[in-house]
């Protein structure tokens, strides 16, 4: 059998898979990706992990290429790394497909982690149905991606999609990407701990959860009515910005991942009831909202998918 092996770069940990062409996963590997030692201690990790996946299928000639997603603004067609933040430091520049091709001699294909994430939802998940959609990736920051005519949008150098930079308040505080007011401020998951700790603080009094996350969700679930001036705050920005990708891209799906899209149906009909209020109908009613099929495992799946995906169309 086919397969493909599946790179998944974070700031914390690196996964790897092989995965057959129907994204099944035959085989799983995660490592630290320890990335204070440096990018080529983050590289060497890389090629070890491949090859732990090859060893563990027990042939090399099975495998039809490599796909990687990582974090940071990648050039898809040179396989380099345009720019990282903190999480990967000093990976900026990293010329990730030439060393891997240069150790393992097989097709590479390396994008962004959330361009990844598309492509799975695309040939395996909630996008198989359409041909224009955007992603969403929500999680400790947000990642965004954008599909037309089933296709990617990549941009200048393939960096299109920092959706979670688009700004919802002119006057909001600076990220730090150097814009004010960017929705990962408010609907991520740093984000929603930063109005936490806000709200406690102007409240003066004690709270039933702690400024994390999780916990206020938790708690707004519950009904707590603190956790709900939060959670109103981070509905109405995150419904700001998909009601803005609507009308920007005009796209039959948005499909929500992450972390913050597995808080379930309270949390999908809030943003839908905001969406509503601030999408011109006609617009409003050719796109459906949606949250991420694929699962805990679609940017080591999207990443191998990328193979099957572009295969012929080098």
């Amino acid at each position: 059998m086919e397969y493909a092996i599946g790179v998944d770069i974070g700031g914390t940990k690196i996964q790897f898979a092989a995965v057959d062409p129907n994204g099944q996963l035959l085989h799983k590997h995660l490592v630290p990706t320890e990335a204070q030692l440096g990018p080529n201690q983050v590289m060497e990790k890389l090629k070890a992990g491949i090859d732990h996946i090859i060893a563990a299928l027990q042939t090399a000639e099975s495998y039809v290429g490599i796909g990687i997603g990582s974090a940071g603004q990648i050039d898809f067609q040179a396989g380099t790394v345009v720019f990282a933040g903190d999480t990967l430091p000093g990976w900026t520049g990293m010329q990730i497909k030439s060393h891997v091709e240069e150790r393992f001699h097989k097709p590479v294909y390396v994008d962004n982690d959330v361009n990844v994430i598309a492509v799975a939802e695309k040939v395996y998940g909630a996008g198989q149905d359409y041909a224009s959609f955007v992603c969403l990736a929500l999680g400790t920051g947000i990642g965004g991606a954008i599909v037309e005519s089933g296709q990617l949008v990549r941009g200048a150098f393939g960096g299109a999609g920092e959706l979670g930079h688009v700004s919802v308040d002119f006057n909001g505080p600076r990220c730090g990407c150097g814009n004010y007011g960017c929705i990962e401020l408010y609907a991520s998951g740093t984000g929603i701990a930063r109005l936490g700790r806000e709200t406690l603080a102007a409240s003066r009094g004690k709270a039933s959860w702690e400024p994390q996350s999780r916990d206020i969700i938790q708690a707004w679930q519950r009904g707590d009515p603190l956790a709900g001036q939060v959670m109103d705050q981070v509905i109405r920005a995150l419904g700001t910005a998909v009601a803005g990708f609507i009308h920007s891209f005009n796209p039959e799906a948005v499909i929500l991942g992450g972390g913050m899209s597995e808080t379930g149906l309270l949390f999908f009909e809030a943003l839908d009831n905001e969406v509503q209020t601030r999408t011109s109908p006609g617009m409003r009613k050719a796109c459906r909202l949606l949250p991420a099929y694929v699962g805990a495992d679609a940017g080591v799946i999207g990443a191998a998918a990328q193979v099957w995906h572009y295969r012929g169309n080098r």
